[in-house]
């Protein structure tokens, strides 16, 4: 059933050009950004959300999609060719990008990257189409205690986006719990914390605050060392390389991407953590591991296809259980829910229209990412040419123009200009902002879902525990925050070791 919606899917998609040029325009957009060190996917996406409110449903979600598609992979054209990531999923590709291109083959490695990356979303969209329905089945159980624990499941996850302290990790998602209780009580419809101001009554809304933490910290961080970024030049040669060397690299990638897809598809771990688990998966069983760090083939390969296989699989938790699975999936999801539909179980049985295109839409930015980063490649590398001087007001310009078309409010984007500042100095004081969105997006579904179970309840806490679906999501939620802690400690245990034995050896 689901592969006969899905070939209706491409039928609307291809009858419609518009909706292929979208796409187009997403990926082509989402490598321009990607390939600027400090520019991500979700800031990309962040930014161009309020260019989709004029466009159909569909074709917005598309393009986005395109961005968060080309974002991944863009990263790789920065990376290879001056070792500087250009979004966090690029880190493991410069191992081995890097020192090939240094040995001037600089195009095969960002062929090969592109080749990986194709292989690897396509395995990835194809998972997603095929598993989000069947997983969306048994989402159809839920309640409002299913829907609470999972939203406490979901908040779980700042356990892996913390950075480096997890009691900072927290304490930003508590300030972001905070500001989702501003504007009208959901249930009575008393407003709450708005000082009187009619602005706040529908409280914080979500774009200026995500146009704030990603977009003015960064043109912020961006003034603040605008003279010390030196200016790089870079070069690309042949791209496409021997069909001999491809064919060799596709058993890799077909696992990677494999491996990808089912990381990115546990919420919280993402593009990033994909792409150094196929890495290490790859050297372990190459037979040359040796070459690993030198410029191997497969040690682009491997990442690469990895990080975009995990693009689709992250897609998963956010289509069919409403829980984002990465920082850019958050963006996406309300995205979703600005255009008028609510993530979750609900959206695969009253919006199929929309889910399978969705699908479909995803397997074909693949195709034209592989189209547009083989026949792009040198111009997308002369971007990391620009000037930070000329780029940062640019930057400046889109976070203005996106946080007032929303609402065409100016308060908006003043609103958008303080939680920029307040990002930028938590940034200044190693405080994550990544907590603040995932708690932004959770934050309503758990204090709605969890009111509603005490009124269905009588107040008896007792319900979210003794139903199965909820209280198997509770525990794995302590489950999750257990394990990181462990992991945070004993990361902690073996930095202080090892600074003791650097400060014996300076003795």
């Amino acid at each position: 059933m689901s592969f006969f919606y899905l070939l209706e899917a491409f039928q609307t998609i291809f009858s419609d050009l518009s909706s292929l040029l979208f796409i187009l325009m997403g990926v082509t957009a989402g490598i321009m950004v990607g390939c600027l060190p400090g520019l991500t996917a979700t800031m990309g996406c962040a930014l161009l959300i309020p260019f989709t409110f004029s466009l159909p449903p569909v074709q917005g979600l598309l393009m986005l999609m395109g961005i968060f598609t080309g974002g991944i992979y863009g990263g790789s054209i920065s990376a290879i060719l001056i070792r500087t990531p250009g979004t966090p999923a690029a880190a493991a590709t410069l191992l081995d990008g890097h020192p090939l291109s240094m040995r001037g083959e600089a195009g095969k490695a960002i062929g090969i990257g592109t080749i990986a990356s194709f292989v690897g979303g396509t395995i990835g969209a194809l998972i997603m189409a095929f598993m989000a329905p069947q997983i969306a089945k048994f989402g159809l159980l839920f309640g409002p205690p299913e829907f609470f624990a999972l939203a406490i499941f979901g908040l779980s996850m700042i356990i892996s986006i913390s950075g480096e302290s997890l009691l900072k990790g927290a304490i930003a998602a508590l300030i972001g719990l905070l500001i989702t209780t501003i504007g009208f009580d959901p249930l009575s419809g008393v407003p709450r914390f708005t000082f009187n101001n009619e602005n706040l009554l529908g409280g914080i809304t979500f774009i200026p605050a995500l146009i704030g933490m990603f977009g003015f910290a960064q043109v912020f961080r961006n003034i603040e060392r605008m003279e010390l970024v030196p200016q790089v030049k870079s070069k690309v040669g042949r791209l496409l390389p021997p069909f001999k060397e491809v064919r060799s690299l596709l058993p890799t990638m077909a696992k990677s991407g494999s491996m990808g897809a089912v990381t990115g598809s546990v919420p919280g771990l993402g593009c990033d953590i994909a792409a150094f688990i196929a890495y290490g998966e790859a050297k372990r069983t190459s037979k040359t591991p040796e070459k690993f760090g030198q410029g191997s083939l497969e040690g682009i390969a491997a990442p690469e296809a990895a990080n975009n296989g995990a693009t689709g699989g992250a897609m998963i938790p956010m289509l069919t259980l409403g829980v984002p699975g990465d920082a850019v999936t958050a963006v996406l999801l309300g995205a979703l829910t600005i255009h008028g539909f609510q993530p979750g179980p609900l959206l695969f049985r009253d919006h199929l229209d929309v889910v399978y295109p969705i699908f479909a839409g995803m397997i074909l930015c693949q195709l034209v990412l592989l189209i547009v980063g083989l026949s792009g490649a040198r111009l997308f590398a002369k971007l990391i040419n620009i000037d930070t001087r000329i780029l940062t007001p640019v930057i400046f310009l889109l976070c203005i123009v996106g946080s007032y078309s929303m609402r065409f409010s100016f308060f908006d984007v003043g609103l958008a200009l303080t939680i920029g500042v307040i990002a930028y100095f938590m940034g200044k004081a190693k405080f994550p902002v990544s907590p603040v969105l995932l708690a932004l997006i959770l934050g309503p579904m758990a204090e709605q879902n969890m009111r509603r179970s005490l009124m269905y309840s009588q107040d008896d806490l007792s319900i979210f525990v003794t139903r199965p679906i909820s209280a198997a999501f509770l525990i794995l939620a302590v489950i999750m925050v257990y394990s990181g802690y462990r992991r945070f400690k004993k990361i902690k245990e073996i930095e202080a070791r090892m600074q003791t034995e650097s400060q014996h050896q300076e003795g």
